[in-house]
C-alpha cells in the first residue's frame, strides 16, 4: 500500500484563486478533484478549484504542462474520464502535483494565462465522470444490519462483505431527477394482498463508492495491497431504494427494488488527495469473528479506513450524520472481496459500500432504520412528517474528509429530487 503525504497535502499551501480559500468549501488546493462539465454543448474533462474548473483541454493548450502530467491531462480532457483511469498513478499524481504549483500562491504559472483556464462552475452543468462499466453495491455496516434485519447480526455478514450486483445503466450524476418507480408489494406490508404500482415505500441510503483505474483476469484473485492499487478515487452514492418493492422480490436479493437510479457525486476525489485522512479499519471483538486470510492486511489494519463525515439533508433539515471508518469492512476489502472467486473487475468498475449506518441515533443512514420502516414518523422544518420519501422532495448527500493538522476537503453535493411515477401507456 502506497499512501504518501507530498507537497500537494500542505496545510499552508494556498491558491490565488481566493474562492478556494473560503473555510468550510469542498474544493481548496488541497483537493484537485477530476469531473466532465458542459458548457452549451461542449463537455470536457476538469478539475476543481473554489467555485472555478481548470478545463483540462484549454490548460494543455498554453503549454504550461509538461512530461507526464501532460499526458495524464491529455486523458482527462473528456468527453469521458475512463482514458484517465488508464493512466499511472505516478502520471496522475504529477498531474496533481503541477496543477497545485501553478494555481497556488506564489506558483511559477502565469496568473493571467492561467485565468483564461478556469471556468465558473455555476455556469456549467456537471456529468457523469464516465459510464461505470459495472456497479457493486455492498452491505458493510453493522449496525446497518442490526436495525434491518434483527438484534443480531448473521454470521456470513461478519465473515464477509456481502453484496450484489447493481445495474450500472441507471447511475446518473448529480441533479439528475429521480422518478418514482413501480412494481409489485405487499399492501400492507407482510400481508398477502399483492398490488401493483407506484413504490409506496421510497427510501434513500447514503453510501460511498470506489472508482476502480483496472482489474484482474479471469480466474485470478487479488490480493490486498494489489486491491488498494486498483483504487483510483472516490465519491458519494445514494443507492435509492424501493422498500416495498424490494422486500417483496428478495428471494433471491435485491433487483428491481434497487435498479430504477443510483445518485453520485460527479467529482472524482483521488485516493492521493485523502491520503491524510486514512485511519486504521474497525478492530474486532472477542465475539466477533476473525478478519478471514484472503482479507486481512498489515497496511489495511494500520490505514485502511477514511475519516470522512457523510451527512443527509431532507428538505433542509439534517437527518442523517455518521462516519465511512465506521464501517465493518474497508474498501480494499470490498474490492479484493470483489474478485475473491476469480471473477473479473475491470477499469471503470464503481463500488459501493452500502448504507453508511453507525452506531449513533443520528448516525442511521435511510430513512428505513431512522422510522423504523415506517412506524416512527420524523419532523421536518415546515412542520410536515415523513415516514419515506414523497414526490418533490429533495435528498442531499454531502461528504467532509477531515484530520487533524491538515485541510478538510469535500466531494461536492449528492442530490435527487423526487419526481412522481410515470403513467403507463
Amino acid at each position: 500500500m502506497s499512501i504518501r503525504i507530498n507537497e500537494t497535502h500542505d496545510p499552508a499551501r494556498r491558491s490565488w484563486v481566493e474562492s478556494a480559500n473560503t473555510p468550510g468549501g469542498d474544493f481548496p488546493i488541497q483537493n484537485l478533484p477530476f469531473g466532465l462539465f458542459r458548457t452549451d454543448d461542449h463537455v470536457r474533462g476538469g478539475v476543481a478549484l473554489g467555485d472555478r474548473i481548470i478545463d483540462m483541454a484549454a490548460l494543455l493548450d498554453t503549454g504550461l504542462l509538461v512530461g507526464v502530467a501532460a499526458e495524464a491531462a491529455q486523458a482527462a480532457r473528456g468527453p469521458s474520464l475512463a482514458p484517465l483511469l488508464a493512466c499511472a498513478a505516478e502520471a496522475v499524481s504529477a498531474l496533481r502535483a503541477q496543477l497545485s504549483d501553478l494555481f497556488r500562491q506564489g506558483g511559477n504559472g502565469d496568473i493571467a494565462t492561467l485565468e483564461t483556464c478556469l471556468v465558473p462552475m455555476a455556469q456549467t452543468e456537471l456529468l457523469l465522470p464516465l459510464k461505470p462499466t459495472a456497479f457493486t453495491d455492498f452491505c458493510t455496516s453493522i449496525d446497518h444490519i442490526k436495525r434491518m434485519g434483527g438484534r443480531d447480526a448473521p454470521l456470513a455478514t461478519m465473515s464477509l462483505p456481502v453484496a450484489y450486483n447493481g445495474r450500472a445503466s441507471s447511475v446518473v450524476a448529480s441533479g439528475t431527477p429521480i422518478v418514482r418507480p413501480t412494481g409489485q408489494f405487499a399492501s400492507p406490508p407482510g400481508s398477502n394482498s399483492i398490488l401493483f404500482g407506484p413504490e409506496p415505500m421510497l427510501d434513500f441510503e447514503l453510501e460511498f463508492g470506489v472508482w476502480l483505474r483496472d482489474g484482474n483476469a479471469l480466474g485470478e484473485p487479488l490480493a490486498m495491497p494489489a486491491a488498494e492499487d486498483l483504487m483510483f478515487g472516490c465519491c458519494l452514492v445514494n443507492d435509492w431504494s424501493a422498500r416495498g418493492i424490494q422486500f417483496f422480490e428478495s428471494i433471491l436479493g435485491p433487483h428491481l427494488g434497487k435498479s430504477f437510479a443510483t445518485t453520485i457525486s460527479p467529482w472524482i476525489v483521488t485516493m492521493e488527495a485523502l491520503a491524510p485522512f486514512r485511519v486504521a479499519a474497525r478492530g474486532r471483538t472477542s465475539e466477533e469473528p476473525a478478519v478471514p486470510a484472503h482479507l486481512l492486511g498489515a497496511s489495511d489494519r494500520s490505514h485502511g479506513g477514511v475519516d470522512i463525515e457523510l451527512t443527509a439533508d431532507l428538505a433542509g433539515e439534517q437527518i442523517v450524520r455518521t462516519n465511512l471508518k465506521e464501517l465493518f469492512w474497508t474498501l480494499a476489502q470490498m474490492v479484493a472481496h470483489q474478485a475473491s472467486n476469480g471473477s473479473p473487475l475491470e477499469r471503470g468498475d464503481l463500488v459501493a459500500t452500502g448504507t453508511v449506518s453507525g452506531a449513533a441515533d443520528d448516525a442511521k443512514a435511510c430513512l428505513a432504520e431512522i422510522t423504523m420502516r415506517g412506524g416512527v414518523s420524523i419532523d421536518l422544518p415546515d412542520g410536515t412528517k415523513r415516514d419515506w420519501l414523497e414526490d418533490g422532495d429533495t435528498l442531499t448527500l454531502r461528504g467532509r474528509a477531515m484530520a487533524e493538522g491538515y485541510v478538510p476537503i469535500g466531494f461536492g453535493d449528492c442530490t435527487g429530487t423526487i419526481q412522481p411515477a410515470r403513467a403507463r401507456a
